[in-house]
């Protein structure tokens, strides 16, 4: 017990019963209780009001009232304290009742002794201490459930979501509802990674490694995640989930940026040291054609015209090179993103129609208005939808574009239902001279990123083999 003295208010209204539990109490130790009475219903209430008092016993009966009505108030006030029932006599059913309406213990006044009494009076403070600290944890657990940036998720035996905190429901952008009646497995991109990580759940050698989670919408997120066992006997996990996609995003573009700035410096030194020899090569072609004899061979001229030709290539390559990876001037005026897209769609209109292709239009209806070279800029959307369009097959093709805001930035989301590419080449599409194509020179999506570079826009690629291929284009909004 504390050296305090335990303030206790006696709800009832017999006074002789009053008097012998201050007996009572002074047996069990002087000045250690100090006992204060309400002879009244409405007198209980006020006292109650104080909210001073640290047990509080309170008889069955008070006139027309009864003590659940006392519990009841408790309830009322949402005023948690410790509450023993009194009785006249034994009564299983009142027990009970006053149990469910919060008593901590039930008393029958003709058998309540001095130990009695004070083990009921130290059970309730401890029983109410107890109940405190829990409280605690549980507004502590809750907050940082309720207020973490992290996605949180909770999981029972079969992984099945039983529990997701805001930060999960805003991010996955789900309903509670919704995500409650998925399993964790529903969420990964890949099955086989969701079930891999399912089966090693708890093991620390897994821990924090990345996955793809996808959305309601259908973003794709990359997520690192960490589960621990939160309840060994219920078998209930807890999966701390980090949203890391805008920080890999932005790793990506830095290294978008530090290969564009070294495939510029290799040109440059390319274009240097090749174009004079390949001059020195088309000079002295020059002079031999002029000599009479090999005017006079047919088989000279055909392979002189074949050096001139091949020469001519080589330098036309290059300049295409130092034009797709150099530094360029814009023009930059506020455009309407609706202006720019229709624009491109109308270049490729033909190309549409000839394929077959349905267009699938998802514009943002908030007259997002971008800050761009308008003409660079379409030629590198232009780029993107022909690709598109090459990509699939005719009469069955759907090209989606679908525009949004993204804070300071406007999202162009260009996708296709194609054969999707691979893993391993999605990280090559924007090298220079790299094609599928038969006939391309691999400087399109050269250009196309450099343009975007060049208006501090960003492009990303996602492609899942057999579903198709997505490119995102982010462009800085005009002020």
């Amino acid at each position: 017990m504390s050296e305090l003295p335990v303030n206790i208010l006696m709800i009832d209204d017999d006074e002789d019963d009053f008097f012998l539990v201050n007996e009572l109490l002074h047996d069990i130790s002087p000045g250690q209780y100090q006992l204060e009475w309400a002879p009244t219903f409405e007198k209980g209430r006020q006292a109650i009001n104080a909210m001073q008092h640290d047990v509080y016993l309170v008889d069955y009966r008070l006139g027309p009232f009864t003590g659940l009505d006392i519990l009841h108030y408790f309830q009322t006030l949402k005023y948690q304290a410790p509450v023993i029932m009194l009785t006249g006599k034994g009564d299983y059913a009142i027990d009970q009742e006053a149990m469910q309406a919060g008593a901590y213990d039930y008393l029958v006044k003709g058998d309540i002794t001095a130990d009695l009494l004070e083990r009921s009076i130290r059970y309730a403070l401890d029983e109410y201490s107890h109940l405190r600290t829990i409280e605690e944890s549980e507004k502590k657990y809750f907050g940082i459930f309720e207020k973490a940036h992290d996605l949180i998720i909770l999981t029972d035996s079969h992984k099945n979501i039983i529990d997701a905190n805001p930060a999960a429901l805003r991010t996955l952008k789900y309903k509670k509802e919704e995500l409650l009646r998925k399993q964790l497995r529903d969420l990964f991109i890949n099955k086989e990674h969701g079930t891999f990580f399912i089966n090693n759940i708890c093991e620390d050698s897994e821990a924090q490694k990345e996955f793809d989670f996808r959305t309601k919408d259908d973003q794709k997120l990359v997520v690192q995640i960490n589960a621990v066992m939160l309840d060994e006997a219920a078998q209930i996990f807890l999966c701390v989930i980090q949203d890391i996609t805008d920080r890999k995003r932005e790793e990506q573009e830095k290294q978008h940026q530090e290969k564009f700035v070294i495939t510029g410096r290799i040109a440059r030194v390319i274009a240097h040291e090749v174009r004079n020899p390949l001059t020195n090569i088309l000079l002295a072609v020059s002079q031999f054609k002029d000599d009479a004899v090999v005017v006079a061979s047919e088989d000279a001229m055909l392979y002189t015209d074949i050096i001139e030709r091949n020469c001519t290539r080589i330098n036309q390559l290059i300049t295409e090179l130092l034009h797709s990876t150099r530094m360029m001037e814009l023009h930059a005026n506020a455009v309407f993103l609706d202006k720019l897209l229709n624009s491109t769609l109308q270049l490729s209109e033909d190309r549409i129609k000839l394929n077959e292709i349905r267009l699938d239009l998802k514009l943002a209806d908030d007259n997002l208005q971008v800050l761009v070279d308008e003409e660079k800029v379409v030629i590198a959307i232009l780029n993107i939808v022909i690709n598109a369009i090459e990509a699939m097959t005719p009469g069955k093709g759907i090209l989606t574009i679908t525009t949004r805001r993204i804070h300071d930035k406007a999202l162009i989301k260009i996708a296709d239902n194609g054969p999707g590419i691979p893993q391993e080449i999605q990280s090559r599409l924007f090298d220079p001279f790299y094609t599928s194509k038969p006939k391309g020179t691999g400087l399109g999506l050269t250009s196309t990123q450099n343009i975007l570079l060049n208006h501090k826009g960003t492009i990303h690629v996602e492609s899942e083999m057999g579903i198709g291929t997505s490119f995102s284009i982010t462009l800085p909004l005009a002020p």
